[in-house]
């Protein structure tokens, strides 16, 4: 159809001409020259008209001068290529128009746009690790609720039966051996300062022996022979003007120095030889006997069927300010020596942090101890060496210990203990010059320091224990 309206309109464009030019060239005799020429410019312009009225729906579209269009089109035809072309080279002339002239302008821009995604990625790795955090506190939570935590029921009963073996034992000593010269006997330990996790399964009896001041003197390890910090020699002093035998303890004197193997020997031969422990255990409704062999002198209690208790059986001797207790160094050739007590201080110095602040110091200590308790491959980590790597941790650096942050605290102590360990140093809080590592072999250290570095990528695995 629209190729036979382009035909029709063509067959009367060739009729009118036709007669315009029939018109034309017969004017010049009817009008002469100058009147042909007149007719045929009006004519002409007739023409022009009626060609532009019809091609106009096919011409390209104009603006008048107001930026109109001049004739109306149809919405569905869409825009002409030629009007599309203006406009572009508008909207461009305009986008051109706003961009920056100056260099440094675009710098900033592209800086601007680099920080912003920088900013952007930097919050979606905090926000990783900031779940990953909650995760790992969720599990501490859990593993303490779990694992580390001690029902208070069963903490009491341990309790009370330590007390009343200590009774019956400070009796028994002050009927059979009346010029023992002893202080009052008292208990001692984690599970009386509420840092015993897992089970209620051992305590400390602390015996502390009365000793001359103008007799005896302690010798710090480190200014002897055998150059061990935290360990001292106790030497009988002024035998030329009191002669063995001025002091009661002079029996347990051992080349010139008092021995704690001599006198744990001494206490053994009275607490595991002379009490009727099963007696006793009947009378108090426990079964009681001496613990096999160890290195010191231990009771091992049965206070309920399912509940034992180790009663560590330690004497002590305090001079000055020096409290020293017989727990022997691991290493047979130092058994003269003995050891500078330091949890009582280190146990009140972490009470004290924690009181202070609301810290959750205590909390991580004895996730940690659990951790240690139940993992065959960290059993040689004490708790006074965990005690300090979180001393350290408060010495160093001011820190956050709020109940909210103790995953973060719980990783900052792994990796402390790790670079300890790596060193092969753990000082003392209290005493710097105590190493609390010199009782390992260089094989224990490498396994310890093993076992956490590969736990670093993956800390919940420690809580599967």
């Amino acid at each position: 159809m629209a190729s036979a309206g382009e035909r029709k309109g063509k067959k009367d464009d060739n009729g009118i001409g036709t007669a315009i030019d029939f018109v034309l060239s017969n004017a010049r005799l009817v009008l002469g020259v100058g009147g042909a020429a007149m007719l045929g410019i009006a004519t002409l312009a007739v023409k022009r008209m009626y060609d532009r009225a019809i091609s106009a729906p096919t011409s390209p579209t104009r603006l008048s001068q107001s930026g109109k269009r001049s004739w109306e089109e149809p919405s569905w035809l869409g825009s002409s290529s030629r009007l599309l072309n203006q406009d572009m080279k508008t909207n461009l002339s305009r986008s051109l128009q706003t961009l920056p002239t100056d260099s440094s302008s675009f710098e900033m821009e592209l800086g601007k746009s680099i920080k912003d995604k920088s900013s952007i990625k930097k919050s979606q790795v905090e926000l990783k690790k900031l779940r990953l955090r909650m995760s790992l506190q969720e599990k501490l939570f859990a593993y303490y609720r779990r694992k580390v935590a001690i029902p208070g029921d069963e903490q009491a009963r341990a309790k009370q039966a330590a007390v009343d073996i200590c009774a019956e034992l400070r009796g028994f000593l002050r009927a059979k051996l009346p010029d023992m010269p002893l202080r009052e006997m008292y208990l001692s330990g984690s599970l009386c300062d509420d840092l015993q996790v897992v089970r209620a399964d051992h305590i400390q009896l602390i015996v502390p022996l009365v000793l001359e001041q103008n007799l005896w003197s302690c010798i710090p390890g480190e200014d002897t022979i055998m150059n061990i910090p935290g360990f001292y020699l106790v030497r009988r002093e002024n035998p030329e003007y009191f002669p063995r035998g001025s002091s009661y303890w002079d029996r347990c004197v051992v080349g010139g120095y008092l021995s704690p193997r001599s006198v744990a020997e001494t206490f053994e031969k009275v607490v595991a030889g002379s009490i009727n422990w099963p007696a006793i255990g009947t009378l108090l409704d426990y079964v009681i006997r001496p613990a096999a062999p160890l290195e010191s002198l231990m009771l091992e209690v049965q206070y309920e069927k399912d509940r034992h208790l180790l009663i560590d059986f330690l004497p002590s001797v305090t001079l000055g300010d020096t409290v020293l207790v017989a727990k022997p160094h691991r290493l047979a050739q130092y058994d003269n020596l003995w050891r500078l007590s330091l949890r009582p201080a280190e146990t009140a110095r972490l009470r004290a942090l924690d009181q202070a602040d609301s810290g959750c110091r205590s909390l991580c200590l004895k996730i940690l101890k659990a951790i240690c308790k139940l993992n065959p491959a960290l059993g040689h980590l004490s708790s006074s060496q965990l005690t300090n790597v979180i001393l350290h941790m408060t010495q160093e650096e001011e820190t956050d210990w709020s109940q909210d942050v103790i995953a973060d605290r719980f990783l900052q102590a792994l990796k402390g203990l790790i670079g300890y360990l790596e060193a092969g140093v753990l000082p003392s809080a209290l005493h710097p010059k105590v190493n609390l590592f010199s009782e390992l072999t260089p094989e224990e250290v490498d396994e310890l320091g093993y076992t956490l570095y590969s736990s670093l990528s993956e800390p919940e695995v420690l809580l599967q224990t």
